[in-house]
């Protein structure tokens, strides 16, 4: 996993320029999941990776070198202050500056700007899916404001809160989930936040999920599904994860790169640029270094199995 976590984090580090905003990041028709989003989840990631690596390790090093360069691109936080001017109402420039406040990287003129904006009736009636909502009460808090909401109450309104039939998981839900628990833990920070009885529906079912994204070489999701099962308050055993990070392991290439998916829709083999391996590689350097810090540190051998609801 340590092997895993340095060759994703040695590809991001080569190909940082694919991160970058532009010159037109505070236009108004700028694709923002092509432009913040990348850079936003570029300093979320390296943010985890240098919380669960020690100083003056590849990883760490690496992470605090790009999460310097993404705050760069940034302007130093100067860019959320004009972003939120432009667009008071939106949500994702604070979603966004929270990585790099977990991280230490503050910016005061905005934090005071954004302080306002979350107290308008607006910012409160916002119409969000839950799961979007976690998002923005973790991102409240990262940013040393108060959560507008009980989160307890949000996580029951969300696809993994409801503890639905297993035979439904399917991609979409997927990806809800595993940002639902990623929001709930603060990134896998804050393990014991997790329910006892999401944790014990997680224990259960994350196993078959993981075969069935090996087995559809989806090797997103299944890195996402991985740093849930890492995120969990006790983790998933070695021998109920093993076989997908080997497989995990087997699709990255000698660069680190590790694309979204194996194989295209007719099987064809998908191209290792930028756009079809950034969130893969960078979820699969979160999953990894996140994984290999819980086994190291964690000291609880109670293998217990908490009862399933049906």
């Amino acid at each position: 996993m340590r092997g895993v976590a340095e060759s994703a984090m040695g590809w991001l580090s080569a190909n940082r320029a694919g991160f970058a905003l532009g010159d037109d990041a505070l236009e108004p028709d700028t694709e923002v999941k092509s432009s913040w989003k990348p850079l936003g989840e570029l300093a979320q990631i390296c943010v985890c990776v240098r919380r669960h690596s020690r100083p003056g390790s590849i990883l760490y090093d690496t992470a605090s070198d790009l999460l310097d360069h993404a705050w760069r691109e940034t302007c130093r936080g100067e860019l959320f202050l004009d972003l939120q001017r432009l667009e008071p109402s939106a949500t994702y420039p604070l979603e966004l500056y929270a990585a790099f406040a977990s991280g230490g990287l503050r910016h005061r003129a905005y934090e005071d700007f954004v302080a306002a904006v979350v107290r308008t009736r607006s910012w409160r009636t916002t119409e969000l899916l839950p799961n979007r909502l976690l998002s923005i009460l973790n991102s409240e808090r990262r940013s040393g404001l108060t959560p507008h909401a009980a989160v307890s109450a949000v996580l029951r309104r969300t696809w993994l809160g409801g503890l639905p039939e297993p035979w439904l998981f399917e991609r979409t839900a997927g990806y809800t989930l595993t940002h639902v628990m990623f929001h709930l833990t603060d990134w896998g920070h804050d393990v014991q936040t997790v329910p006892s009885d999401i944790a014990a529906y997680l224990d259960t079912w994350l196993p078959p999920w993981l075969d069935n994204c090996v087995e559809m070489q989806n090797w997103d999701l299944c890195c996402e599904l991985l740093a849930v099962a890492a995120s969990l308050p006790q983790p998933l055993a070695l021998e109920l994860t093993g076989d997908a990070w080997a497989a995990v392991a087997q699709a990255q290439d000698d660069m680190g790169a590790l694309t979204v998916m194996g194989r295209g829709p007719r099987g064809e083999e998908v191209p290792r640029v930028f756009a079809n391996c950034y969130h893969s590689t960078l979820v699969a350097a979160f999953a990894a270094t996140l994984t290999a810090a819980r086994r190291s540190g964690d000291r609880d051998t109670d293998d217990t199995r908490r009862g399933v609801p049906a």
